[in-house]
């Protein structure tokens, strides 16, 4: 079942991708369709990122 509404902005989620260089892999499948290690690694940036926010 596919989990709907996330914790992420689309505008973040976007950059992230862009930063990560998968964001044509979206733009041509959407979301369902990158690996599951591109996921991780833009939670792990997300994560880096708030962190750093937090600062």
């Amino acid at each position: 079942m596919a989990r709907r509404g996330g914790a992420m902005s689309d505008q973040l989620k976007e950059e992230i991708a862009k930063e990560l260089g998968f964001y044509d892999t979206v733009q041509q499948e959407g979301w369902g369709g990158i690996r599951a290690k591109d996921a991780g690694n833009m939670v792990k940036r997300a994560i880096e990122m708030a962190e750093q926010n937090m600062k």
